[in-house]
């Protein structure tokens, strides 16, 4: 098991190298004048100068990506602004802060919010498409069915804007969406972040929900399946021990999926709920043509997808030892 996990985290780390060296080429490579755009909107001559120097734009590209790539591990000096400790994923000129730091302090609130979602859809979609499976052709089934199909057909930004109409303006049921750190009011945290919750997690549970039950009742009719009953073994125990088990693989690999993007940054419900996560911060780098910040969110969206993919490999071997021989 660790020799699997070792090839695996090597094999991340080669890939986020590869996917940092891609985006930095593509940011600096392609604009003409990337110094310009790294600068913002409300860029001067001066501040013009000193990003063209802290850039360092004279020097070929690949120098730039290792000036770049060794301050996330050493740190790097800025001319006129001073030292950026590592982990340093560069600095943005336009609100004058650090990258990482931004990021740092945006991340918890896409945390939080992808954490929350997840224990709602996994809870209720995987129950439901279990249901689903055990009373398969039956009413129970086809109303999971019919829900699954309703809800993976709706967008986050039509749902978001009727469920605060209605269950925050008019019925006042659920606080506005709002965001409190954890560790300074659980309570506050919980009821502000509810809402979005329960929106992005409708989306995932129709998903969840039919994934679930295909993924059952393809287990259920399996040879193996069918001997444990013959051979005695009870319902629940033939449900649980071998069909649940191996229908865990691929929601295992599409929740880790899932996870890596939101934590990445979920655009559209920070979007429409006015969170300021790393989704909200991607959009506004892009508006104010922010380049370093763009960047760093880029990196850290990819690292996250990474490791959730690292995540998932671990569980995977878990569930079928089969797989650390691979």
């Amino acid at each position: 098991m660790l020799r699997f996990l070792i090839r695996r985290v090597l094999g991340a780390l080669v890939i986020l190298l590869i996917i940092s060296a891609v985006t930095f080429f593509l940011f600096y490579a392609v604009p003409r004048d990337p110094a310009r755009m790294a600068c913002g909107k409300v860029c001067t001559p001066d501040l013009l100068a000193q990003v063209r120097q802290n850039l360092g734009i004279a020097d070929p590209m690949p120098v730039q990506y290792w000036h770049w790539l060794s301050g996330i591990f050493v740190g790097r000096d800025y001319a006129g602004i001073g030292h950026c400790p590592a982990p340093c994923l560069g600095y943005s000129f336009n609100n004058s802060q650090p990258v990482f730091g931004t990021i740092m302090d945006r991340l918890p609130l896409t945390i939080s919010l992808s954490l929350g979602a997840a224990f709602f859809f996994l809870i209720i979609g995987i129950g439901t498409g279990m249901l689903a499976a055990v009373k398969q052709g039956k009413a129970l089934d086809k109303l999971a069915s019919s829900f699954s199909l309703i809800g993976s057909s709706l967008q986050i930004y039509f749902v978001g804007y009727i469920a605060m109409f209605f269950l925050v303006q008019q019925l006042g049921v659920l606080d506005p969406p709002s965001y409190t750190p954890f560790t300074e009011n659980p309570a506050a945290w919980v009821s502000g972040l509810l809402l979005p919750w329960i929106v992005l997690s409708i989306i995932f549970t129709a998903n969840y929900t039919r994934m679930t039950r295909s993924q059952l009742v393809e287990q259920l009719s399996e040879d193996y399946v069918r001997t444990a009953r013959a051979k005695g073994l009870s319902r629940r125990s033939v449900f649980f021990r071998f069909a649940w088990r191996g229908a865990m693989g691929p929601i295992v690999t599409i929740f880790g999926i899932d996870m890596g993007t939101l934590i990445g940054g979920a655009i559209i419900t920070e979007s429409v709920f006015s969170l300021q996560g790393l989704g909200t911060l991607a959009v506004r780098s892009v508006l104010n043509s922010d380049l370093p910040m763009l960047l760093g969110v880029t990196v850290v969206a990819a690292g996250a997808i990474v490791v959730a993919n690292i995540i998932v490999d671990a569980v995977y071997a878990l569930i079928d030892p089969r797989i650390r021989l691979a």
